[in-house]
């Protein structure tokens, strides 16, 4: 079994969802991020995705496209997104962890190195948000004949037609994007959300994660009692944004973190 499968697996039997936060590596700098995603799994993370810094990230809306623009002027890269990860594996060996990004960078690195590199450096899964199925060949396949999982986002607009082709090859869980858009824009109905897993339940067995637009430990205990996770990214990376030291930054995205566990945590109860 993956961390992934068994971190699932244990929530289901515990009845309750999953927090899954996004954190960019590098933002606000390399020490602090590390500390970050050191304190995440205590703060109540039960799946961490970490943003691997972009120039283009097309996906995101302001709040990430500024984690990326930190990062980078931070001198953050790949080889030490990697080395980040190793660091963290040190202390913990049990909380899935996901890379989450474009494939550019990757494509630079060199795909075979790549896929080494995460897989030893103690990767769980990828998420990759430009590289559509009909690229499978490209990543997607020789990714999870290394063991890393290949997690798929679908939107609102992936219908009946297209999500079996979507979910071809995807391993770990489903990540649905709730909102037509970008990164942090607006927040999708409760009926939504519900018409949504229900959609999906059709499809996939596979764990189905909500995201876009979680900002309040209300709105994640909402979405928890409907979906096997929820994940929160904006609304952490927002604490770095407004924090006035690398020391308030660590400290407003763990509280928050701590307060959004405590929401998801107490939703089916």
């Amino acid at each position: 079994m993956s961390r992934l499968q068994s971190r699932f697996a244990e929530l289901k039997q515990q009845n309750r969802a999953a927090l899954v936060t996004f954190v960019t590596a590098g933002d606000p700098d390399y020490a602090s991020s590390l500390e970050i995603l050191k304190g995440l799994p205590a703060a109540g993370a039960d799946v961490i995705e970490l943003g691997m810094p972009f120039t283009d990230p097309m996906a995101d809306g302001p709040a990430i496209q500024l984690a990326n623009i930190r990062a980078l002027a931070a001198k953050q890269n790949l080889p030490k997104t990697l080395q980040m990860v190793r660091e963290f594996r040190v202390t913990d060996s049990s909380t899935p962890l996901v890379l989450m990004g474009y494939y550019n960078p990757i494509f630079a690195y060199g795909v075979e190195r790549f896929i080494a590199d995460a897989k030893e450096a103690g990767v769980d899964g990828l998420i990759i948000v430009d590289l559509p199925p009909e690229h499978n060949d490209e990543l997607c396949e020789p990714a999870q004949a290394a063991g890393l999982d290949f997690i798929r986002l679908t939107t609102p607009t992936t219908d009946d037609q297209r999500l079996p082709t979507v979910l071809n090859g995807s391993s770990g869980f489903v990540y649905y994007v709730s909102v037509a858009g970008v990164t942090g824009a607006g927040a999708a109905t409760m009926d939504h959300v519900e018409q949504a897993v229900a959609r999906l339940r059709r499809h996939t067995d596979l764990p189905l994660c909500i995201g876009f637009g979680i900002r309040t430990p209300e709105h994640a205990a909402d979405v928890a009692r409907r979906a096997d996770g929820v994940v929160v990214g904006s609304a952490l990376v927002d604490q770095i944004a407004k924090a006035e030291s690398p020391a308030q930054a660590i400290d407003g995205v763990l509280s928050l973190c701590a307060q959004l566990a405590e929401g998801v945590r107490g939703a089916r109860r």
